[in-house]
């Protein structure tokens, strides 16, 4: 008779078979107790409780299963946004830019579309970083805002928005101007031009206006062409007549010393010299 060899591990896999399968039961009862299928109400009360306590990621996992369980009802549409909203608390930007365009998509005509719009600007708007970075979550934050205002011109959120825009106008032209004063710095002034005259045409109303005028005048009496600098430094009075960049402008181009003629504690370029300003406009 031939005699079966045994394995000494033979016993112990078939003990680890069993407890294998003994955890692997417990874990599916494990899952089924946490998505046992809840109310929509329950659900929807615990995700909100959960969010007021600042438990961000918590809440957004809630919030997605009241739409898991209940797809077709109104808490989900709700939830959804919800759900958005929590991922932009928690700083998670990206997450939140995803579901509100999944929302915006899936419910164009809701009464709460405005909103997801609006949380959406925020989301860039909140990951401007400053003006000697790349600028690409500021342009996006200025065209998300915009849609709001053209969109939903009188819904509560515009005028917020309106407020962001023109300080997201600015900050873009800050960044303008910190790459114009570079080159100029480095005597590349025709890049530097450039640069000034793209503030002066797309960020007309932003407070970088009268710097980029004063910096026109320089940069083209660097180079020689006087008349370019007189026109931009006229400009910049007719437009700026109590900036500091005025009087500088005007001593620049006009090699006179600007006085405090008026008493305001500010200089200002002498009206009656006879020189180029009062020949351009009547100050």
């Amino acid at each position: 008779m031939t005699k079966r060899i045994t394995s000494p591990w033979h016993g112990r896999i078939g003990l680890c078979s069993v407890l294998f399968a003994t955890l692997i039961l417990a874990a599916c009862s494990t899952d089924e107790l946490d998505y046992a299928e809840r109310s929509v109400e329950d659900l929807y009360n615990e995700a909100m409780s959960t969010l007021d306590v600042e438990e961000y990621k918590e809440a957004a996992d809630l919030f997605l299963e009241v739409e898991r369980q209940h797809p077709y009802s109104v808490w989900a549409t709700k939830a959804q946004l919800m759900s958005a909203f929590s991922y932009y608390s928690d700083g998670k930007y990206d997450d939140a830019i995803l579901a509100v365009d999944r929302y915006i998509q899936l419910h164009p005509g809701n009464r709460d579309v405005g909103y997801a719009y609006y949380l959406k600007s925020l989301c860039y708007y909140e990951q401007i970083t400053d003006v000697e970075r790349d600028q690409r979550n500021t342009e996006q934050a200025m065209a998300a805002l915009d849609e709001v205002v053209r969109r939903f011109p009188n819904s509560s959120y515009a005028g917020d928005s309106r407020l962001k825009l023109d300080l997201t106008r600015d900050h873009l032209a800050g960044k303008e101007m910190e790459v114009g004063r570079y080159y100029h710095k480095r005597a590349n002034y025709l890049a530097a031009i450039n640069r000034y005259k793209s503030v002066i045409k797309n960020f007309q109303t932003t407070t970088h206006v009268p710097e980029a005028l004063h910096r026109l005048s320089e940069a083209y009496t660097a180079l020689g062409i006087e008349p370019e600098a007189k026109i931009n430094a006229a400009v910049l009075g007719h437009n700026f007549p109590g900036s500091d960049w005025y009087a500088d402008s005007y001593e620049l181009v006009e090699g006179v010393t600007a006085v405090d003629l008026d008493g305001d504690g500010e200089a200002d370029p002498k009206k009656d010299s006879g020189g180029f300003f009062s020949r351009l406009w009547p100050f």
